[in-house]
């Protein structure tokens, strides 16, 4: 966007890998339509830079074929660890991952040692290390008297490309990986007034539920705003309230957040309880007469 010709190569079968394929589509196909380049399932082999000044990068597919492509700058995104090294003083344990080695309480080995935060990991989110901040004054200040477990059972991420990507709970392939018995309801934000007026018609809400239940199992947004709109899923699966409490809450016309209500509208549409919308048809011929 900034008139600046831009390839992105990865290794991995498709860009943000962690994520559902059909909600990786909707990002895939506007970075293409912007005029991104992307090459997956590439292999970088080596740099060069011929006699003329021209870089390039020589990359080999999955497949075994080369690509060529030229470039000016190259950035390397080859993720995250923790700095632990200035903690080799106190002699505190590292984990295998290389994060400090903590309890559920986030307590180090030195009892009067705690830490919480990329350092410690599983999560390098900084609402999670937030989260555990809380947990670990709280233990610190108060733990002789009452300790508190760090929950992890509800933890919703983002990821900030346009449109945006978030997701709490399990997604389609997790839930089939993990042999659960779940459905799955989505529905298109082409179809929400609020996203029309703005311009930004495009991206779904995609729900994961217990088969023959409401109970949330997991929620993938993709589309504007999508990291705020996650926000009532998960409040909804960190205090059990299922589909049928989303549906019965107002949501103001016309907004975004409507794209939760109606996504469980589909669900409910799908679940009418035939035998009764029957009866009360019979019952509604008979009062006509």
């Amino acid at each position: 966007r900034l008139g600046t010709e831009v390839s992105l190569v990865t290794r991995a079968q498709r860009i943000m890998p962690r994520e559902d394929a059909d909600i990786v589509a909707v990002v895939h196909t506007r970075l293409v339509s912007e005029g991104l380049n992307i090459y997956s399932q590439c292999r970088p082999v080596s740099f060069a830079m011929n006699a003329e000044g021209v870089k390039t990068a020589n990359l080999t597919r999955s497949d075994g074929s080369s690509v060529v492509i030229e470039f000016d700058q190259v950035l390397v995104a080859a993720g995250r660890k923790a700095r632990t090294e200035q903690f080799c003083d106190f002699d505190l344990p590292v984990t295998d991952k290389g994060t400090l080695q903590v309890d559920e309480y986030l307590r180090t080995p030195y009892p009067n040692i705690f830490a919480c935060g990329d350092i410690v990991g599983p999560y390098q989110f900084t609402h999670i290390a937030s989260h555990q901040a809380w947990y670990a004054a709280v233990n610190a200040l108060f733990g002789r008297f009452k300790k508190f477990k760090v929950d992890y059972r509800v933890v919703p991420w983002a990821t900030f490309t346009d449109p945006e990507v978030a997701r709490v709970g399990v997604s389609e392939e997790e839930a089939i990986a993990q042999g659960l018995d779940f459905e799955v309801t989505r529905y298109g934000i082409d179809d929400l007034d609020r996203a029309i007026a703005d311009g930004e018609a495009e991206g779904m809400v995609k729900i994961i539920t217990k088969k023959g239940s409401d109970k949330i199992l997991g929620v993938a947004i993709v589309g504007y705003h999508a990291s705020d709109l996650i926000a009532e899923w998960v409040l909804a699966m960190k205090h059990s309230l299922g589909l049928n409490k989303i549906l019965g809450t107002t949501h103001i016309y016309p907004t975004l957040s409507e794209a939760n209500k109606y996504a469980a509208g589909v669900w409910k549409r799908e679940h009418k309880p035939e035998g009764v919308l029957r009866w009360v048809e019979r019952f509604h011929e008979w009062m006509r007469k």
